[in-house]
This record gives C-alpha cells, sequence and structure tokens, in this order.
C-alpha cells in the first residue's frame, strides 16, 4: 500500500474571514500521514489568534513579515519533510475529508497526482468547475492552451518541487513552478472527481493584465515564442466562445 507522507502548505496574511475553513478542511483529513505547515506574514486582523486555536493540529506555524506571496510559499518549501507538497492557501479548501486518502488510495506511485478543482464564493457556495477541465493524460505541454490544473489540486513530489521564482513573477510563478515539476515527473496519475475547492478572486484577478503579461512570459519561457503567440490565438477563440456560451444561458 502507498501510504507516502503528504506536507500540505498554507500561507496566509490578513484573512480572518477565510482561514478557519482551510484550516479544517486539512485537520480533518481521514489520511493521517499530514505534515500542516502555515506560514503567516505577520497578520494583524486576527488571523494569527485563529492559527494559535488551532496550534495543536498544526506541525509548524511561522509568523513574520515577508516579500509577498510566493515567498511565504517558499519558506514552507522549504521547511516541509514529506514525500509530497500540496500548497492550499487561505480560503482554499481540501475537496472532502477523505479526499486525501482517495489521492494516495490506488497504491500507485506516481510523482504527480492531479485532480478537478471546483470554484466557491466567499461564503464556500459552489460556483461549479473551472473553466478549463483537468486533461485526461497530464504533461508540461498541457498548459499551451491555459492553466487546467490549479496548483490546489495537484501533489507533486517533494524532490521535484523546485523553489518558486518569486524574482521574475509575482502573481502567476505557480504556472511555472507546475511546469517546471512536470517536465521532470516520469508518472502522472489522475485522480476522478474534485480534490480542491478554490475560493474565486486574489491577487491575479486585481491585477489581471499584470497577470496576463507574466503568463505569456511563462508559456514563451516554456513553450517558446511563436508558438505562445500562435497558442494565444487558441485562447483567445476559446475563452470568447465560452462567454458567448455563458451569456446565452444566462440570457
Amino acid at each position: 500500500m502507498h501510504s507516502p507522507r503528504l506536507s500540505v502548505i498554507t500561507v496566509v496574511y490578513n484573512n480572518a474571514a477565510d482561514i478557519e475553513r482551510t484550516l479544517k478542511s486539512v485537520i480533518n483529513q481521514t489520511y493521517t500521514k499530514i505534515e500542516y505547515v502555515v506560514i503567516d506574514g505577520a497578520s494583524t486582523d486576527g488571523t494569527l489568534d485563529i492559527l494559535k486555536q488551532y496550534q495543536d493540529n498544526i506541525t509548524t506555524l511561522i509568523s513574520e513579515p515577508d516579500k509577498g506571496i510566493y515567498d511565504a510559499m517558499n519558506k514552507g518549501l522549504e521547511i516541509a519533510t514529506g514525500d509530497y507538497v500540496l500548497f492550499m492557501n487561505s480560503g482554499d479548501e481540501i475537496y472532502a475529508d477523505n479526499t486525501v486518502a482517495k489521492v494516495f488510495e490506488s497504491g500507485d506511485e506516481a510523482d504527480i497526482y492531479y485532480g478537478e478543482t471546483e470554484m466557491i464564493d466567499g461564503i464556500g457556495k459552489s460556483l461549479g468547475r473551472r473553466r478549463h477541465k483537468a486533461p485526461n493524460k497530464f504533461t508540461w505541454k498541457s498548459f499551451k492552451y491555459g492553466m487546467s490544473i490549479s496548483h490546489q489540486a495537484i501533489y507533486v513530489r517533494r524532490s521535484l518541487a523546485e523553489p518558486y521564482n518569486n524574482t521574475s513573477y509575482s502573481l502567476s510563478a505557480d504556472i511555472d513552478w507546475i511546469l517546471t515539476a512536470a517536465k521532470k515527473a516520469k508518472k502522472i496519475i489522475k485522480v476522478e472527481g474534485y480534490v480542491a475547492k478554490y475560493l474565486v478572486g486574489g491577487m491575479s484577478k486585481k491585477k489581471h493584465r499584470q497577470s496576463l503579461i507574466e503568463r505569456f512570459n511563462i508559456m514563451r519561457k516554456h513553450y517558446g515564442l511563436i508558438p505562445t503567440i500562435l497558442n494565444h490565438g487558441v485562447i483567445a477563440f476559446n475563452l470568447g466562445w465560452y462567454w458567448l456560451l455563458h451569456r446565452r444561458t444566462n440570457d
């Protein structure tokens, strides 16, 4: 039976409204071999008080200023000792209490496990599946038409997990991180169904233009300039078609 140790890493800063949902989704897992690392950016809104309430269920809790989300995620990655790492940031949730057990229950050992992500709003209400459906067979080439797997829904062998490039990318370094790991992975397994809940919003939505520029540069790095330009034509078409279909549905 394949039962590796999983390091779940949560980063948070001033998010007292959502952090408890995330904590409970990790702490309530039926799978027992979980190391839980929480990195708080020296919150001042009551977040730290909530974290301390659950401190007995957190393996490592650090609260100190950082240089942004990916700097905090790198701190967590440096501390992690598990066979695999999963980033579940504040507001996001592991889908169900038995999800981690489901990921590892097949007994097959892989470098990466992944599944679908459900979108939720600020009160935890379901908004359905992400627009990008997770591919049946994921490789590093699978992101050429968009990020088809969210970082909340991907379990990466820690030995393949490099630090996030927080010097070049401040909003989309997770895409580069996943692609870098996927290039080194020899075996990747899809877990059927939802494995994560993603809270809609975040800085990439508030700074959409900067996020798009970063994503283009990441795609150019991994796929080349000309293919990236052509692929973005397909992305624009798919986005327009998706918007048209949903506008008709809403009408």
